[in-house]
């Protein structure tokens, strides 16, 4: 999965606090994440946050963002928070960071990801479910000051397949793959 043209996938950090904010605020404005919040996530050694953001036209703008929580040695995550500009929607923006947060959660050696999503919010539902994940609960008024449910969705991670490691005969002998 690539982005458009224009746009690079990074790892977030702390700096990019007021800017993570703004998208924040437009992308919920109802039940967005206090500054506070945002850069304990940020800061925290558990979390994995991502941006995407424009690499034309002057100053880079973040357009996305994503984070992921996994302690140190838990087989389990939870994704935290994902947000797209609503001019940059329909791009494939929201799958490249998603797909990035999977891919760290195996890097972690996560089988579980867990994540909540509003009920009211069809188009993200769907991309979850079109990476395996399952609605296994739903808590009701999760979402204030709206009062909108929020849908539990789960899904196991296949883990990431080691690299192949060469075994080396005699000298003089090639080098031969382990699935020989």
């Amino acid at each position: 999965m690539t982005l458009p043209d224009g746009l690079r996938l990074r790892r977030a950090h702390p700096q990019d606090l007021d800017d993570v904010m703004w998208l924040e605020h437009a992308s919920f404005p109802t039940d967005a994440w206090s500054a506070s919040q945002m850069s304990g996530e940020l800061y925290s050694p558990h979390g994995y946050y991502v941006v995407v953001e424009t690499t034309e036209g002057g100053a880079p703008t973040i357009v996305g963002y994503a984070g992921l929580s996994s302690l140190a040695g838990n087989p389990v995550a939870d994704v935290q928070t994902i947000a797209v500009a609503a001019d940059q929607r329909g791009k494939g923006i929201g799958r490249v960071l998603f797909t990035e947060l999977l891919d760290e959660a195996r890097r972690r050696g996560v089988h579980e990801v867990f994540l909540e999503v509003r009920a009211d919010n069809p188009v993200a539902q769907a991309m979850y479910t079109g990476f395996g994940f399952e609605r296994i609960a739903v808590r009701p008024r999760y979402y204030q000051p709206d009062g909108v449910d929020a849908w539990v969705m789960r899904a196991e991670l296949e883990p990431t397949a080691p690299a192949p490691t060469a075994i080396v005969g005699p000298i003089g002998q090639e080098t031969l793959d382990e699935r020989d």
